[in-house]
């Protein structure tokens, strides 16, 4: 299909900010930088000041696609080549134009550019370089970007774009082979795989020859516990794509280093200072809870991911390889697994004690955490006064926050339910699972079947409320709901 090469900008801003919709980027940026003379912008290190939309998706950052032409026919893709919609692009300069004018009228924090597949990849990725140069250089815009990487473009591209964006990733889509080959025949898991370990080489050089350790929060050592559910998922897929299946997972997508530049590069600028990202599609393959959550936890260890971004698949085109959802996009589920994602990042968790193959899903009127504490009740309720920060962090309602905040104040006197509520922690979930100098609160039984029957109602609750979001779409720029 040929693009429109005569449309306004206006016109083009409409399609493709419409069309990069479907990227999910909800999050602080994690680059500090400050604001220097003769630059335009800044990064902060706790995070852009954001917007959200009904779903819950970010709207602080210009989002657009560079072009929603594609070469690649994916199922569940609304720019998927067969079709037939309004194809248009933006030129570099276009982008450079468009981001300063909105970022000097404070309509936005930064740019999240996405785009389809032109011609090939490595012409895609030699338009996003330029793109980016031209803000970077020409333009002085020192403010946060984050770009989404083609997979299966030429190596050096991909390096030479990390000295210039804040934050790249990857899209994993899918977290099988199998539904991958299904709903994006023209993917391969290897293009995928190789340039998220190029970017984790990368980010890991540059942290030590500029001398700091950018420290993930979410790293863990690889192979932990003996569970390789992840791992061999992924590594099943290599393994077809012809990689060699031995080791750990993604090894054979990167065991050699695929940098290009020499150290000096990498002396001078941060690669990628805010890490990389994936996203994965939930309900469009048929992979259980389990499955995505193991696959997750696999990427955090091996790749170093700063995050894993879930998007609930939204049936944009017909097609007999697509499920056919009977209630709309499964905007619960997805919640589930960010909240799983969240425990397996800063609560010590594993994906193999939140879920098992006999317990592949959440059970979407419980939170993954009372969930867990459901079936391990020979584990509470846990005294408050003397129980160690570790064990803290697995009650329901408790965080990390209040967890710390326990800790410091019991030193200095008796701890009560009142004294708990003060510090933050959620109490109609807590108080199922804890007691204070050893008594429950009045009027609450230690068992499993009466505490569900008591969580599931606040379930229910939100359960309503995500379902009934009904306008499921993300804001414009120049959307004016005026909301009290």
């Amino acid at each position: 299909m040929l693009i429109q090469e005569n449309l306004s900008i206006q016109e083009k801003l409409a399609i493709l900010t419409d069309a990069a919709k479907y990227d999910v980027s909800c999050t602080s940026s994690g680059a500090g930088r400050r604001g220097r003379a003769g630059s335009l912008g800044n990064a902060a290190q706790a995070g852009i000041c954001h917007s959200f939309s009904a779903d819950g998706r970010c709207i602080s950052l210009l989002k657009l696609l560079l072009t929603n032409q594609c070469i690649y026919d994916c199922k569940y893709c609304v720019s998927r080549c067969s079709n037939d919609l309004p194809r248009t692009a933006f030129t570099p300069d276009e982008v450079c134009a468009l981001t300063m004018e909105f970022y000097r009228r404070n309509y936005i924090e930064g740019l999240f550019l996405s785009s389809g597949i032109l011609y090939s990849a490595d012409h895609t990725m030699e338009l996003l370089f330029e793109t980016i140069r031209k803000l970077r250089v020409e333009n002085r815009f020192n403010g946060y970007i984050h770009v989404k990487a083609i997979p299966g473009a030429s190596p050096e591209l991909v390096e030479r774009l990390g000295f210039l964006a804040d934050r790249m990733s990857i899209n994993l889509e899918l977290p099988t082979a199998d539904g991958l080959s299904r709903l994006a025949p023209g993917k391969t898991r290897e293009k995928i795989l190789k340039p998220m370990r190029q970017l984790q080489q990368g980010i890991s050089r540059s942290s030590r020859l500029l001398g700091y350790d950018r420290g993930y929060k979410n790293t863990f050592p690889t192979e932990r516990a003996g569970f390789a559910g992840g791992a061999s998922l992924i590594r099943t897929a290599l393994a077809e794509e012809g990689g060699a299946s031995r080791g750990r997972l993604g090894e054979s997508a990167g065991k050699a280093s695929s940098l290009v530049l020499p150290d000096s590069a990498y002396e001078r600028h941060p690669f990628v200072p805010a890490g990389q990202s994936t996203q994965m599609i939930v309900g469009a393959s048929g992979e259980n809870d389990f499955q995505l959550l193991s696959v997750t936890q696999a990427l955090y260890e091996s790749f170093g991911l700063k995050r894993v971004f879930y998007s609930a698949y939204v049936p944009v085109n017909e097609d007999p390889a697509l499920p056919a959802l009977q209630e709309g996009p499964p905007l619960l589920r997805e919640h589930r697994l960010y909240q799983a994602d969240w425990l397996l990042r800063f609560y010590g968790f594993r994906a193999e004690e939140l879920l098992s193959e006999k317990r592949p899903n959440f059970n979407l009127l419980l939170d993954p955490k009372c969930g867990w504490a459901l079936e391990h009740m020979e584990g509470f309720p846990v005294e408050v006064s003397r129980a160690p920060y570790e064990r803290l962090l697995r009650v329901p309602g408790i965080g990390i926050k209040s967890a710390r905040r326990i800790v410091a104040a019991r030193r200095q006197g008796a701890l009560t339910f009142e004294s708990l509520r003060r510090m933050g922690v959620v109490l109609k979930r807590a108080r199922y699972f804890i007691t204070c100098q050893g008594r429950m609160e009045q009027g609450i039984r230690l068992d499993a079947d009466y505490i569900a029957r008591a969580l599931s109602g606040d379930g229910r609750r939100e359960a309503r409320e995500i379902a009934y979001r009904a306008d499921f779409r993300q804001l414009s720029l120049f959307d004016d709901f005026h909301l009290d």
